[in-house]
């Protein structure tokens, strides 16, 4: 019980932490995606999103291979295995310099190609595309070798080191775009410079800190374990396999749009996955805190623990991204005029769309968590992924069939929907978790929750015109709302008496 409880206020102090970065993060990014913008325009600003959209790439395949290398880490944790500890180490970073190889060599072949064969890039701007290319290839390389320290910090629940190092990444980020209204050069090549100036530094700053916290970051020996690089490959590469129907809903729809619409929509594209990466980044950041513990319990044999954290962790994800979104959505044409002064057409309709995507899928990092725990991630994989790659071809038959640009978000939508059937079947079967119990827990309250919150806030939008005194009267009042709709709704009986409990010592104290 005291175990229990100790891990419960781990966590409460992890989220708040990661809570706070996000918070901080989400500022600083959306003030950078502005200045990105103007500096840029709006088609260069389009051809970085579609040809250095491979650090979007990056960005997600980081996270499914750093969550591959932190199970092993937690697992090893979980036994108390220091010896083991530090041979997952030293083969992690042998692993993952070899996936950064076969990475460069896709890229300089299949990747550069495609660019200079087959995309659609203005006159006079494919020398430019080529050097953003070239540098988002090389920031890509760069995140791969950060993986393994990464992932240690949070496996060690340092949060509030891995909090400060990406609070200082954008920062930096933003300090580096900045720069770009006062040059004249070609801004458009030296904004992917300077992204990947951005990225040594913060892989920098990631091995000075594990290997001088770290024991196990400090390698004495590059020798191969072959049982275990052979599980951690197998395991790493069903993951990011696993999130090949991900890349194909971001970059893949890009090189379509790009295809039949060119840059402008995929400016508009650009801005919607801005606004789509601030809040899966509030995902994530939030499910880091649960993420060590699920993993840590299943290595303990503590499925009922474990049950708790999944459940908990998916049903406040739900919750706190639907507070979040709703307003964003409703308010979309508003916020992005107040926000980028630029806003691209099909801008508003992406964005409300891909925003709506997130909150359908805002509990599956911890469910996939659950579910890596247990190692046996194949068929999951092979399965969700198969699935997720039907975005595609179906996309291109709206588009041939003369529809908008916007129905890859509809299409995707659909799929989300039957993936996250799927994905809670595969789970619950796993860990042994009462499918009812989680639809009854989690999906049922918390969407009742949601669509209760936003009828009035959607009527004021209707009867109000639209300005920033109704803006801010709508996102206020929908935020009140979902809040209310949250704690007497969302949350049961013992888990309210367990929020109350809470608050009362921290008032006392």
């Amino acid at each position: 019980m005291q175990e229990s409880n100790s891990n419960t206020k781990r966590v409460a102090k992890n989220t708040l932490l990661l809570y706070i970065r996000m918070l901080v993060m989400m500022g600083i990014s959306l003030f950078t995606s502005r200045i990105t913008l103007q500096a840029l325009g709006v088609d260069n600003y389009g051809i970085y999103n579609v040809v250095g959209g491979i650090v979007v790439i990056l960005g997600f395949l980081n996270n499914a291979m750093a969550g591959a290398t932190q199970r092993y880490i937690n697992v090893a944790m979980g036994k108390r295995d220091q010896i083991g500890l530090n041979t997952i180490i030293s083969n992690a970073l042998i692993l993952h310099f070899g996936i950064a190889i076969a990475c460069l060599i896709l890229a300089e072949t299949i990747g550069l190609w495609f660019l200079n064969e087959h995309m659609v890039i203005p006159d006079g701007r494919m020398m430019a595309a080529n050097w953003v290319y070239q540098f988002s290839v090389l920031s890509f390389l760069l995140g791969i070798l950060t993986v393994p320290y990464m992932s240690t910090i949070v496996a060690h629940e340092k949060m509030s080191a891995f909090a400060w190092i990406t609070i200082v990444d954008v920062i930096l980020r933003l300090v580096l775009v900045c720069s770009l209204l006062f040059v004249d050069t070609d801004k458009l090549i030296l904004y992917a410079i300077l992204l990947f100036v951005n990225s040594n530094i913060t892989r920098l700053i990631y091995m000075w800190y594990c290997k001088r916290h770290f024991e196990e970051c400090t390698v004495k020996s590059w020798k191969i374990d072959k049982p275990l690089m052979k599980s951690m490959l197998s395991f790493s590469s069903w993951t990011i396999f696993g999130n090949l129907g991900y890349i194909a809903h971001t970059q893949g729809i890009a090189v379509i749009i790009n295809l039949f619409f060119g840059v402008a929509v995929n400016a508009a594209q650009g801005i919607a996955n801005q606004v789509n990466g601030i809040v899966k980044q509030f995902v994530n950041n939030f499910l880091m805190a649960f993420n060590p513990q699920v993993v840590k319990t299943y290595a303990a044999g503590e499925l009922d623990e474990m049950h708790k954290l999944v459940l908990r962790g998916s049903k406040t994800s739900l919750l706190l991204v639907a507070i979040l979104v709703m307003p964003l959505i409703i308010e979309m044409p508003t916020i992005l005029y107040l926000w980028l002064g630029i806003v691209p057409d099909y801008a508003v309709i992406f964005a409300r769309l891909v925003l709506l995507l997130t909150l359908f899928d805002a509990y599956s990092p911890l469910l996939a968590t659950a579910k890596g725990a247990t190692g046996n991630i194949k068929i999951y994989q092979v399965t969700l992924t198969t699935i997720g790659l039907f975005h595609l071809p179906l996309t291109w038959i709206c588009y041939e069939l003369g529809w908008e640009p916007y129905w890859a978000q509809i299409v995707y939508l659909i799929i989300i929907v039957i993936l996250q059937i799927v994905r809670t079947w595969f789970v619950c079967r796993s860990i042994k978790l009462s499918q009812s119990l989680f639809y009854r827990e989690v999906v049922g309250r918390c969407f009742l929750a949601v669509g209760l919150a936003v009828v009035a806030p959607a009527l004021l939008h209707r009867q109000l015109e639209q300005g920033l005194v109704t803006t801010l009267i709508v996102c206020c009042s929908c935020m009140a709302l979902s809040c209310i709709a949250a704690f007497f709704i969302g949350l049961n009986r013992s888990e309210r008496n367990q929020l109350f409990s809470v608050l009362a010592k921290r008032i006392s104290k």
